[in-house]
């Protein structure tokens, strides 16, 4: 049983930043891969970033040098910094934890409720 709640989401202009946070509770969290995920309506869920236990990191092309993913195990969280985000960021950001070290949406068996990001032009 692993449950997510996301933070941190607002509004926010074009060159701006954010960091989100999702906090996990459950005991597999440090063996978990924990990634980010967005979905803006009538789009599917988009993969934006992943971390596995050993800090391995892997990311979409179209957020990297802009985003980061990390992690605190002490604190059962994963954040995301988000900088030079651009009106197209804009959607409900999600987080999700899987068994494996993966991009696909499918993989991931449990996901939190979405925090909103909009970014202003």
């Amino acid at each position: 049983q692993v449950q997510l709640v996301e933070s941190g989401g607002g509004l926010v202009q074009a060159g701006g930043s954010l960091r989100l946070s999702c906090v996990v509770s459950g005991r597999t969290f440090s063996t978990y891969s924990l990634g980010w995920f967005r979905q803006t309506p009538g789009k599917e869920r988009e993969f934006i970033a992943t971390i596995n236990w050993s800090d391995s990191t892997d990311y979409v092309d179209f957020v990297k040098g802009r985003f980061t993913i990390s992690r605190d195990n002490a604190k059962n969280t994963v954040y995301l910094q988000m900088n030079s985000l651009k009106p197209e960021d804009t959607a409900v950001y999600y987080c999700a934890a899987s068994d494996q070290f993966s991009r696909r949406k499918y993989a991931y068996k449990y996901w939190g409720q979405g925090t909103q990001v909009t970014v202003s032009s």
